[in-house]
């Protein structure tokens, strides 16, 4: 790895642990959230730039490749030519041995040659000195004059001439012999002399294509050197961007927790602020209930009688409104529980064996306690709603039949009343669950 890949996630890691902010303290949690998403951003954007390099390396590992390839393509053409001057040069040379063969050969018979004319000028020599010796043409005429017939004298003048005659055609023949040898003589020197000329011109062309191959083979090398240089930088850079991508992630994932501790902080203080509203709410309902009930009569009506079997009325009174569809304030609605009305201080009892779920204050139920119950292997849950007091706690065992609270009028309720619902399976918001309590239980 190269220096400057040490130094960039030197210093991305001393941006992401020296500047973590604080979280312990409300008072810093957004700014800490705002520093951990620039430091995001910033090595997003050294990322950004790096994979810019990447994509770089990779283009000149390419062109590197490509000139690789055009390098290795211009050698194998130098080398056909090679192999092609080669074979010439082969060819010439063995042309030049046969010319040079023919040219020794053509000596031989000049020398033969010269030795016939040699011969031949020996013998002219020998003629001409016998003449002149006997007084030149005058031996041709005492061989005239010695004719014993003209028949002879005509056969003696033939003979002499034919005699001048062989001597004028030797002298001929050997002219035209002598020029023949040396003009043939002279076409084949001068084919040798082309010969040697084109093979030394091919000589030169093979060295210049050698010369020329070790170079390209040079620059092949020092191209795969450059190409493998390339490679190392590009692996070197793909290691800081995958870095770079975890430091990115991790930032990720502090943000997202930082976030996340956020709205937990805001979620418990909303609870908090509930809580409180209820409480008061609570306090003011139970002091408007005790008003009425003190207003109403100061006795406290019986429990309702426990019935036999899994399920019980929860409380005494009358039915003001039963589950189903009717109409509130001149509106239409769906009413998903049994409304029961009395007065005085009304307990209330739970409507079967089970535990408490949840006790607490609601803006709509008032004081409300949800109970989960496990009958012949099914699970239900019922619910108490505008009590104007609570007497269980969440995770508490009831019995059926055991008081858990009294009647109330706390929430958005209109009148002392119990809102009782039941659910076949768990609560759910849209009450989607919500059964006819007549369906269990006899009020």
């Amino acid at each position: 790895m190269n220096k400057k890949y040490f130094i960039s996630l030197s210093i991305a890691a001393a941006l992401t642990i020296g500047s973590l902010p604080t979280l312990g303290t409300t008072a810093n949690a957004h700014s800490s959230v705002e520093e951990l998403q620039k430091q995001q951003e910033g090595i997003s954007s050294k990322k950004e730039e790096i994979n810019g390099k990447i994509n770089e390396k990779k283009s000149q590992i390419n062109q590197n490749i490509n000139k690789q390839q055009e390098i290795q393509s211009q050698i194998a053409e130098i080398s056909t030519k090679l192999k092609d001057t080669e074979t010439k040069i082969a060819e010439k040379s063995k042309e030049i041995d046969e010319t040079t063969e023919e040219i020794n050969k053509l000596k031989e018979e000049i020398e033969v040659l010269k030795q016939k004319i040699e011969e031949r000028n020996e013998l002219l020599k020998e003629r001409a000195r016998a003449i002149q010796e006997k007084g030149g043409s005058a031996n041709y005429l005492d061989v005239l004059l010695g004719a014993d017939s003209f028949g002879d004298f005509i056969n003696r003048v033939t003979a002499v001439n034919t005699i001048v005659s062989a001597d004028k055609k030797i002298m001929d023949e050997q002219k035209r012999d002598q020029a023949k040898l040396e003009k043939k003589q002279e076409e084949v020197e001068g084919k040798l002399a082309d010969l040697e000329s084109t093979k030394a011109s091919l000589e030169s062309l093979k060295k210049d294509l050698d010369s020329q191959k070790s170079k390209k083979a040079d620059l092949f090398k020092q191209l795969e050197a450059q190409q493998a240089s390339l490679e190392v930088e590009k692996k070197d850079l793909q290691t800081e961007s995958d870095e770079l991508s975890k430091m990115e992630h991790q930032l990720e994932g502090e943000i997202q927790a930082e976030q996340a501790r956020l709205a937990e902080l805001a979620r418990q203080r909303e609870i908090e602020r509930k809580r409180q509203a209820e409480a008061e709410a609570a306090k003011s309902a139970a002091a408007q209930q005790q008003a009425t009930n003190s207003s109403d009569s100061t006795s406290t009506a019986p429990s309702a009688p426990v019935s036999a079997g899994a399920w019980t009325a929860p409380a005494s009174g009358t039915i003001t409104t039963n589950f189903g569809w009717d109409v509130l304030n001149g509106k239409k609605r769906f009413h998903y529980g049994t409304d029961i009305a009395a007065r005085g201080s009304v307990p209330i009892s739970a409507a079967a064996d089970g535990y408490v779920i949840k006790s607490h204050y609601s803006s709509s139920y008032g004081n409300v306690v949800y109970i989960t119950h496990s009958i012949n292997g099914q699970t239900f849950t019922t619910v108490y709603a505008h009590m104007a007091s609570s007497s269980v706690s969440t995770g508490q065992a009831v019995n059926k039949g055991d008081r858990i609270g009294y009647m109330g009028n706390t929430g958005y309720s209109f009148g002392q009343h119990l809102h009782f619902e039941l659910h076949a399976g768990s609560w759910n918001a849209s009450k989607s669950n919500a059964v006819n309590p007549r369906l269990y239980i006899n009020f």
